[in-house]
């Protein structure tokens, strides 16, 4: 139930028949009539633009649509008021009745309410954290590992289907320096000083690889030559690496549907396949780039290049995808792997990126484009740093990583739940501080002790009634009297319930999973409000001692309550507490 896009429905059918009686012109588009929150709260329940947006092509004035708009909207039952404000806007006050529908559709639904069938199925791939196999996540790669899963779970909510997509960067020259720090420690494991020279991983976490090499190859990989041992301990130490990510994302409840290789795309005529596609569009071509914007390189010469036309499809230059070498750029096998993506029949693309590849949003999304015409679009969301302090400081950076902190670390430190709600709490593209204290302290300020607060007071009036001997399983309450829930504090809350469904869809539609987290705590709130009035008020407690009735209605409000807490917590990936102590 979607409160929003039924009084929609009702807007635009009493303007169908506006049209009937020939106060409007027919054949008018509804398409940007919009029904939502008023931004003062005052004002109304609900609040629609009609009059506004069809004004110039009706050509009349706003106010005489919203009149006539308001008379026709008060024969519908479930409208008690419709004022028109300012130049046209109309403001619709609902009766109590329709709010005491919407819990009930809350119980009868459970958390399933608010799922959507916006997505119509389509397919959707989102690709994130993708960190290289070179050593365990960092804090950076935490936020968007929880970005990507929450999007992902938002979206499926939402009606899409999704897979999640990890592509392993084992392609590149990383991991060759993998393979000789991993050397170094093999060595280390022998006995023998390792060399640990500027350029290779320092950290203390290859150690164990070293170990692992040293019980499957004992000493026969000393003292030779890199090129007798190079491409067997790259594999080696990419696989251990990767064992160690698959840990870390699952401390986090992450779980990845397929991993792509990027070397798996070497050798195979993928990367040649992708580029003479583009080249059959007139697309590739041979060419001499302008010099770099600003101070050009003293060694920069101008040199003839393989080079993608990506300014045909929105790029601010052309991309080269082959060196004068004859090598390929990093670029090349990232356009032959969307094209692979493309291939396998996504209707749209999710790439979630740090913060430093903000200057490759524009050369993908022009490749994406020209490789399935126009048909597929690539949405890419950019993860903004993440600051971590603890006791007022700067937390450091983890010795066995050796320069940066861990996943493992703050995991440990905050645990998963409290990970993933904060790293919500802000939109990917801003930047997040993480305070270890903060996030754990049990405060209003603390928006994931806030939301679980009013999850647990939810289940301490459930445990309340019960222990009073009130039936408060969810079909009695579905069929119990709502008419008893008047008083404003409980309809602001249900009126936020009521929301619910509408939000999905626009975080959906945004890409933005942090809109849930948002709209927790404003649920939250409203919920801890009424509960505070209660200890002031006593009708407003949920459990009325010696009236049964009464309490059945207000149990019913803080159950639903309950339910879309669970509801929003599940698409975070955040498990519910039931109580706090």
């Amino acid at each position: 139930m979607n409160l929003f896009a039924e009084i929609r429905l009702a807007v635009t059918g009493a303007l169908d028949a506006l049209a009937e009686d020939s106060v409007l012109p027919k054949g008018l588009d509804l398409a940007a009539v919009a029904v939502e929150p008023p931004r003062d709260a005052a004002h109304g329940d609900m609040a629609t633009n009609a009059a506004m947006v069809l004004a110039k092509p009706a050509g009349l004035q706003p106010r005489a649509i919203a009149e006539a708009l308001a008379a026709r909207l008060m024969a519908d039952p479930r409208i008690e008021g419709a004022d028109v404000a300012g130049p046209g806007f109309l403001n619709l006050r609902l009766a109590p009745a329709v709010w005491h529908g919407v819990l009930r559709a809350v119980l009868v639904s459970g958390t399933d309410y608010g799922r959507s069938t916006l997505g119509a199925g389509q397919k959707v791939n989102v690709e994130f954290v993708s960190a290289n196999p070179t050593g365990p996540m960092h804090v950076g790669h935490t936020r968007g590992a929880v970005v990507g899963d929450a999007l992902s779970n938002l979206l499926a909510f939402a009606g899409w289907n999704v897979t999640r997509e990890y592509y392993i960067n084992d392609g590149g020259a990383q991991v060759d320096v993998l393979a000789r720090s991993a050397y170094e420690r093999y060595r280390e494991a022998h006995g023998l000083e390792p060399e640990i020279r500027e350029g290779l991983y320092p950290g203390d976490y290859l150690i164990p690889v070293g170990e692992a090499l040293k019980a499957k190859y004992g000493d026969s990989l000393l003292d030779k030559g890199e090129q007798f041992w190079l491409a067997e301990v790259r594999d080696f130490a990419t696989q251990m690496m990767m064992a160690e990510i698959r840990r870390d994302l699952a401390l986090m409840g992450v779980t990845m549907d397929v991993y792509s290789s990027e070397k798996a795309l070497y050798g195979t005529g993928e990367i040649e396949a992708a580029i003479e596609t583009l080249r059959g569009m007139d697309l590739i071509y041979d060419g001499v780039l302008e010099p770099p914007k600003g101070k050009t390189p003293e060694d920069w010469e101008p040199r003839e290049q393989t080079l993608f036309r990506s300014t045909a499809h929105g790029d601010d230059v052309d991309r080269p995808v082959k060196k004068s070498d004859g090598s390929w750029t990093y670029f090349a096998p990232d356009i032959a792997y969307h094209y692979n993506k493309v291939r396998r029949g996504f209707d749209a693309l999710i790439d979630i990126f740090g913060a430093d590849h903000g200057g490759y949003v524009k050369r993908m999304k022009a490749a994406v484009s020209a490789l399935s015409n126009g048909r597929v679009p690539l949405d890419i969301k950019l993860i903004q740093l993440v600051k971590l302090y603890k006791g007022g400081e700067p937390f450091k950076m983890s010795k066995r990583a050796g320069t940066f902190v861990t996943l493992r670390d703050v995991v440990e430190q905050a645990g998963a739940d409290v990970t993933r709600f904060i790293m919500l709490t802000r939109k990917n593209d801003v930047a997040l501080d993480f305070d270890f204290d903060k996030v754990l302290e049990q405060s209003k300020d603390n928006p994931v002790f806030y939301v679980q607060y009013a999850n647990a007071r939810v289940n301490s009036v459930l445990r309340k009634a019960r222990e009073a001997r009130i039936a408060c399983d969810d079909p009695l309450l579905i069929a119990t009297d709502l008419s008893g829930i008047t008083h404003e504090a409980e309809l602001t809350l249900a009126r936020k319930i009521a929301e619910w469904p509408r939000l999905v869809e626009i975080a959906a539609r945004g890409n933005e999973p942090h809109r849930v987290a948002f709209y927790l705590y404003e649920l939250a709130s409203d919920f801890h409000a009424l509960w505070n009035r209660g200890n002031d008020e006593p009708a407003l407690r949920f459990v009325q001692e010696g009236n049964a009735a009464t309490s059945a209605a207000k149990i019913a409000l803080a159950r639903a309550t309950g339910v879309v807490i669970a509801a929003g917590l599940g698409i975070l990936g955040v498990t519910p507490v039931e109580e706090m102590r």
